[in-house]
C-alpha cells in the first residue's frame, strides 16, 4: 500500500522535515503567512496566484493538519475567510526551513 504525500507522518522527529509543509504551494502558503498574524483568502490568492480551487485544497490539508485557524467574518457586506499560521503550524514552518537549511548548508557553490 502507498501513501500520497498528504497522508505520510507529517514530521520527521529527528530533523524536522515536514512532507506535508514541504509541498510548494503548502510551503509558499506557510511563508506568507508566518509574517502577519492573519491575511484574507482572497488577499492570499492574489499573492500566490494560484486559482481559487487549488489554494481551497492546500489550506484545508493545512487546516486538517492543525496548521492554519480559519475565521469567517462579514467585511463590506461579504463573508471572508482570513486565515493564520496558529502556533502548531509555526512551530512546524520553523522547523521545516531549520530542515532545509541543514540540508543546503552543505552545498557548495561552484
Amino acid at each position: 500500500m502507498s501513501s500520497s504525500p498528504d497522508t505520510e507522518p507529517t514530521t520527521t522527529a529527528d530533523n524536522g522535515f515536514d512532507h506535508l509543509i514541504h509541498a510548494p504551494v503548502r510551503l509558499r502558503i506557510c511563508a506568507a503567512l508566518e509574517p502577519v498574524r492573519e491575511i484574507e483568502f482572497g488577499t492570499l490568492l492574489t499573492l500566490l496566484d494560484i486559482s481559487k480551487s487549488a489554494l481551497s485544497k492546500h489550506i484545508a490539508v493545512l487546516a486538517e493538519a492543525g496548521y492554519v485557524t480559519q475565521r469567517r467574518a462579514v467585511r463590506d457586506t461579504r463573508q471572508r475567510v482570513w486565515l493564520h499560521l496558529n502556533e502548531t503550524g509555526r512551530t512546524a514552518y520553523a522547523g521545516h526551513v531549520a530542515a532545509l537549511h541543514r540540508i543546503v548548508g552543505g552545498a557548495q557553490t561552484p
